[in-house]
């Protein structure tokens, strides 16, 4: 599907193997494609394809509610006054209670969305969408309306709906993390234009621009290489594994780094930077710890060991072979 619309411009294809996460900032364009897609918003050109069917292009735009699309909104828009049941139910072409039980929420039917969890709430529009028996699935934002301590277990569940839903379905989120929990192929998107598209695993391992890298968590220092090592614009080298030369971003993942309390002994298999901690954040049984201008992510015990809190002083090292360079262009600064 090519969806150029307002400055927006992006090849996509589906299919019911497994959703697509399209992931990218606010004011990217992602919740600007799924309107597009529905037919709530009408693009400038391209088309928009399902299954051989035209929906969008030449001469032709067909009206949203014979798109057969099943949308997922980001405050899942249950009617308050029905049962669980009865939302499902609403508008579906097949078995509301069938629908219940693929989803595992038949035990909520006689309730209503006031008194469900976020994670409840999501799969109950999840299932009203299914129930349509739409050609398509379109979710927006499906995680951002639940609190950040169940994120990731509804994320698990979700994704374990859309694998077994046997249906497309396109997903947008300003997340990284979230986008890699619910889809196995992700497209990032800036200012409109689609910069990478591949596995989670593909967009870490060689991220395209250096939005793309700070946008899946890793830390980027600009410089300029020369040989094995680079001279850091903030200050300080950084040694290489295999010579580069000109202007480069230094690629470094969190969980590569190593935080001491103390500086090591010199290895020229390590890089080391030293500071004080600036801020420590709790996620699970792991911390992510931003120190000298890097995040490093360790373990809790970790933090324990180190007597980590922010303004201690803190090492951080990581070896030359963790270290991967994004080409960049222009001169270092003045």
């Amino acid at each position: 599907m090519t969806h150029p619309l307002r400055g927006f411009d992006l090849d996509l294809e589906l299919s019911a193997d497994g959703p697509v996460a399209v992931a990218g900032p606010s004011g990217a364009g992602k919740s600007t494609l799924l309107r597009a897609v529905a037919g709530l918003l009408r693009p400038r050109a391209g088309e928009i394809v399902c299954n051989g069917e035209t929906w969008f292009g030449p001469g032709r735009n067909l009206p949203p509610e014979r798109r057969a699309i099943g949308f997922v909104f980001q405050d899942y828009a249950l009617f308050p006054h029905m049962t669980v049941r009865g939302n499902v139910a609403y508008g579906a072409r097949t078995d509301a209670d069938e629908v219940l039980r693929r989803i595992g929420i038949d035990h909520l039917a006689g309730a209503r969305p006031g008194t469900l969890s976020g994670g409840e709430r999501q799969r109950v529009a999840v299932a009203r969408a299914i129930a349509r028996r739409p050609r398509l699935l379109l979710l927006d934002e499906p995680l951002s309306a639940l609190d950040v301590s169940t994120r990731d277990g509804v994320a698990a569940q979700l994704a374990q709906v859309l694998r077994t839903a046997g249906v497309p379905a396109l997903i947008v989120t300003h997340s990284f993390a979230e986008a890699v929990a619910l889809a196995p192929r992700v497209v990032i998107v800036e200012r409109g234009r689609a910069t990478q598209r591949g596995t989670p695993d593909e967009l870490l391992a060689a991220p395209s621009t250096p939005f793309v890298a700070a946008f899946a968590g890793l830390n980027h220092l600009t410089g300029t290489a020369a040989g094995r090592s680079v001279a850091l614009d903030s200050g300080g080298v950084v040694r290489l594994a295999e010579p580069a030369s000109g202007r480069v971003s230094v690629l470094v993942a969190p969980w590569e780094i190593t935080l001491a309390s103390a500086p090591p002994p010199p290895s020229s298999a390590q890089n080391l930077v030293s500071g004080t901690v600036d801020h420590i954040a709790m996620v699970g049984d792991r911390a992510r710890v931003r120190a000298a201008g890097l995040v490093a992510e360790v373990t809790a015990d970790s933090v324990r060991r180190l007597s980590l809190r922010p303004g201690s002083p803190v090492t951080a090292t990581w070896k030359a072979t963790a270290t991967r360079l994004l080409e960049l262009d222009g001169p270092p600064p003045g």
